[in-house]
């Protein structure tokens, strides 16, 4: 029973909103029923007077003053209208003799105007109030002597250059707070763009790599055709041209399909290169050597690979093998690669020869291997494994372009 009645409770509490999230006029309007509550009390008990000389006027005309605080308590916000009302009412008070409850709620008048006021505004509130309390001390010093203006600079402090510091205050971590948090969003932003820039980059690449593999397959079509247009006399050399030629028809279609989806976006400026395949893994190997790395390759792939997933292995291996020289200098790489169930299994591991940092921080390695590997329907998975650094790609043969 006891535990329902705390779970409730909590979720009583959850469930009520927060004073800060409820809207400008509620809050105020919560303020003015405190101000009215505390006044009431102390108006009541006695406890208002601050002059020795005691309370002339009737409760009602404290009343009457109170009420007009609370009122004025919903343009707290409205400046300087609102504290303009208050200052008002705070010049009766004094007049009819200072109470203690009019000096409270004019503090969080003080403390609205710096907080929701211009600046201008609250440079002005700064200027006024460090002169009014000044003006007090020296009046107070030379009417009364140092125990009295001890006793006015008390005051002053309490309810005059407190709110006036503590708004200044919290506006200032308020714009800080704002500040970084625009400085966050922004940074995010430009993150986000950068993140994006590179997949279109690496799209583009992966592409024009495609391109230039189906314009290979092409030509060899047109060549092999006018070959067989030439050979109407040789009826077996024909047939034999016209099968090539629909080997490179079917490999064209399939390629082209693949490019199809592969580019999503305007490619940049054409670049006049070969497309990279595995079987140009050993130049990867022997540069990776030359750098001072000891590399190991386990292959088993003697069957010819979807040229998409040629490249998306040639390109995994490509920068796995450029990030262990970057990070591993002088360590040991092994790369395996496995063809098992229509899926090719490429993975790349090195020794870790410092704390596992992310191979590719501040760039876009991963990502550019990441996106290659969805392109292809694969998957890919990079990061610290025991004592080494682990890059397991697996790439199905027969799988759709995502």
């Amino acid at each position: 029973m006891c535990c329902h009645g705390r779970v409730r409770l909590r979720d009583l509490r959850s469930a009520l909103p927060r004073p800060r999230e409820l809207p400008p006029w509620q809050q105020n309007g919560l303020v003015a029923l405190a101000v009215f509550a505390g006044g009431t009390m102390l108006y009541l008990t006695g406890g208002h007077q601050l002059l020795p000389n005691g309370d002339p006027f009737p409760l009602w005309v404290r009343f009457a003053e109170l009420g007009a605080m609370c009122l004025a308590a919903f343009l707290r916000r409205t400046v300087p209208w609102g504290l303009l009302a208050a200052t008002g009412i705070v010049g009766v008070d004094v007049a009819l003799g200072l109470s203690l409850p009019i000096v409270i709620a004019y503090t969080d008048f003080l403390y609205s105007a710096m907080l929701h006021g211009s600046r201008w505004t609250t440079r002005v509130l700064v200027g006024v109030t460090a002169t009014v309390t000044l003006t007090v001390l020296f009046v107070f010093l030379a009417v009364a002597g140092w125990r009295a203006a001890a006793l006015g600079a008390f005051s002053m402090l309490s309810f005059l250059l407190v709110p006036v510091w503590w708004g200044a205050n919290v506006r200032q971590q308020s714009d800080i707070a704002a500040s970084e948090r625009a400085n966050a969003e922004q940074l995010a932003t430009i993150a986000a763009l950068d993140r994006r820039a590179a997949v279109a980059a690496e799209r583009a690449r992966m592409a024009r790599d495609l391109h230039d593999v189906v314009a290979g397959h092409l030509s060899a079509i047109a060549i092999q055709s006018e070959a067989a247009l030439s050979m109407a006399d040789d009826p077996k050399t024909a047939q034999t041209v016209l099968v090539a030629v629909r080997e490179n028809s079917v490999r064209a279609l399939e390629e082209m399909r693949a490019m199809i989806g592969l580019l999503r976006s305007e490619s940049a400026e054409d670049e006049v290169t070969a497309p990279a395949r595995l079987a140009e893994l050993a130049r990867l190997v022997e540069s990776a050597r030359a750098a001072g790395m000891t590399v190991t390759v386990d292959s088993t792939v003697d069957e010819e690979l979807p040229t998409a997933v040629d490249l998306t292995a040639y390109r995994i291996a490509q920068e796995s093998l450029t990030n262990a020289v970057k990070h591993a200098p002088g360590g040991r790489v092994t790369v395996r690669l496995r063809v098992a169930d229509s899926t090719l299994t490429v993975e790349i591991g090195n020794e870790l020869l410092g704390a596992p940092t992310q191979p590719d921080s501040g760039g876009h390695g991963l990502l550019s291997m990441r996106e290659r590997a969805h392109a292809v329907g694969g998957t890919l998975r990079a990061g610290p494994s025991g004592p080494r650094w682990l890059v397991h790609a697996e790439l199905p043969l027969a799988g759709e372009p995502s």
